[in-house]
């Protein structure tokens, strides 16, 4: 399915190519639908066009270059989870460990069609995996819709984990109940954070449901209780260890989040918001409590290798966040839905199943 316009979305054929011993082809078995993958559709990213969207894919491996084996540790048959960003590797950057900020970077389904082979996106039957790619094994015993929520999985272990520090006993705060806010508490509960609180809105309730299963111990509806005034109270004035906004465009969270979290604490910022300006944030509040703020884009290997892990391990009903699965001729129903767009239908995790 390729993207040749704002909106628009149409079948096409592009020749298989062939392959060096650096790179390989997968045989895609499923590809997770980001909530980036709307913006995309809507053209607010700005992507050059025409191109083939998702970068959320999980696939087997159909061919692969004698060197891309040894070096990935894969073989033809192996079903493996792919990398969103194709680094260079070699800038400081990439050798500081930052590879997922490397200033040469690559994204999977950002690479416009015309940039040979073309099959740069999830949204296929087929993918050319390049020889900078990072690939991940996963169990073949998993069904695919499951296997491939390794990235929102993966967002959540970075996100509210690896960046703030998240420890034993902590209480966090997760602002948002998407599907990666909803990996931020599978992952916050994993490391035995203390007390997690969720917010979202009043059409939220469904969400709300899936993060008591997870381990929520507190679901805010912002739009019916005051979440600030609430987080007080739950933790008896003293704020949260961490906080972390994983909402999409809405800016009070930001503001909200410098009240809600604890002297010394740590806000982490990874939801986009339009390049919106925040209104009611007071600067003051992070001198004042020493705040540490860190913003996040992208999951690095550590978190795909514990999403992995979990999921594999069968210890959490992940299956829980998945909603719709869809054929990958319907890729743009499947963009409108998750963007809840179609009317008494909300999606969590979705995905798409190509024909084979």
């Amino acid at each position: 399915m390729v993207q040749t316009g704002i909106g628009e979305l149409t079948p096409q054929d592009v020749p298989i190519p062939n392959i060096d011993d650096d790179s390989a082809l997968l045989r895609l078995e499923a590809c997770g639908i980001c909530g980036s993958d709307y913006e995309h559709y809507d053209g607010l990213l700005r992507t050059p066009m025409p191109v083939i969207p998702g970068h959320e894919p999980l696939g087997v491996i159909a061919r692969i270059g004698e060197r891309a084996a040894a070096r990935w540790g894969v073989d033809v048959g192996d079903r493996v989870a792919v990398e969103t960003m194709l680094a260079c590797h070699h800038c400081d950057t990439c050798l500081g460990g930052a590879y997922h900020l490397c200033g040469n970077r690559k994204i999977y389904s950002y690479i416009p069609l015309s940039e040979a082979p073309g099959l740069w996106g999830g949204y296929a039957q087929y993918m050319f995996l390049h020889a900078n790619s990072i690939v991940h094994k996963v169990s073949s015993a998993l069904p695919p819709e499951i296997g491939v929520m390794f990235n929102p999985l993966g967002a959540g272990f970075r996100w509210a984990v690896e960046m703030p520090n998240t420890r034993p006993g902590d209480t966090v705060v997760i602002l948002g109940p998407g599907q990666r806010g909803l990996a931020s508490v599978v992952a916050c509960r994993e490391v035995g954070a203390g007390t997690i609180i969720v917010t979202g809105l009043a059409v939220d309730a469904e969400k709300f449901k899936v993060a008591r299963v997870f381990g929520a111990d507190h679901c805010i509806d912002v739009e019916n209780e005051d979440a600030v005034r609430r987080v007080a109270e739950i933790t008896d004035g003293r704020g949260a260890d961490v906080v972390v906004d994983v909402s999409a465009y809405a800016t009070q969270p930001v503001a909200d989040a410098l009240k809600m979290v604890r002297v010394g604490g740590t806000v982490v910022l990874a939801g986009v918001k339009g390049f919106k300006a925040v209104e009611n944030f007071i600067s003051d509040r992070v001198v004042m409590k020493e705040i540490n703020i860190r913003g996040a884009i992208g999951v690095t290997s550590s978190g795909y290798q514990s999403a992995i892990r979990l999921i594999e391990s069968g210890r959490v009903p992940v299956e829980r966040m998945h909603t719709h699965r869809f054929d990958l001729a319907d890729a743009e129903l499947a963009i409108r839905t998750l963007a809840g767009r179609i009317p008494d239908d909300r999606s969590i995790h979705s995905c798409l199943i190509p024909p084979h």
